[in-house]
């Protein structure tokens, strides 16, 4: 029989640091989720691509954003912002950064796995 399984962020089962980010993921069933915070001025290709090594996000990210604003711009030019309350799915090659003075924090549901590691 299965059986209920509960976490919390503010227990992470792995937290990683990169300059500007911190990323709390949570192993749940077969379930990867991580919550993400980009404090002002974070953009991805400054401060994430030089660990990772690839020339944009490559991870594929189904996201819900609690607080802040970050725009997103694909490799064909395409831009959106995304703020409180909105679902993004967003697909692999991207830049994002944050708007504004307030950090970004948001819930992502598949990308938790491999964001912010080297791409193998």
């Amino acid at each position: 029989m299965a059986t209920i399984q509960k976490k919390h962020f503010s227990k992470p089962d792995e937290t990683r640091t990169l300059p500007k980010t911190r990323i709390e993921v949570l192993n749940v069933g077969d379930n990867t989720i991580m919550k993400t915070t980009f404090e002002p001025g974070w953009r991805w290709s400054e401060h994430v691509k030089p660990t990772v090594g690839t020339s944009s996000c490559q991870i594929p990210h189904l996201s819900y954003t609690i607080s802040g604003h970050l725009k997103l711009q694909m490799e064909d030019g395409t831009q959106e912002e995304i703020g409180p309350g909105d679902i993004a799915d967003i697909p692999p090659g991207h830049d994002a950064w944050v708007i504004g003075d307030d950090p970004y924090v948001g819930i992502d549901f598949t990308g938790g796995r491999t964001y912010g590691q080297k791409a193998t």
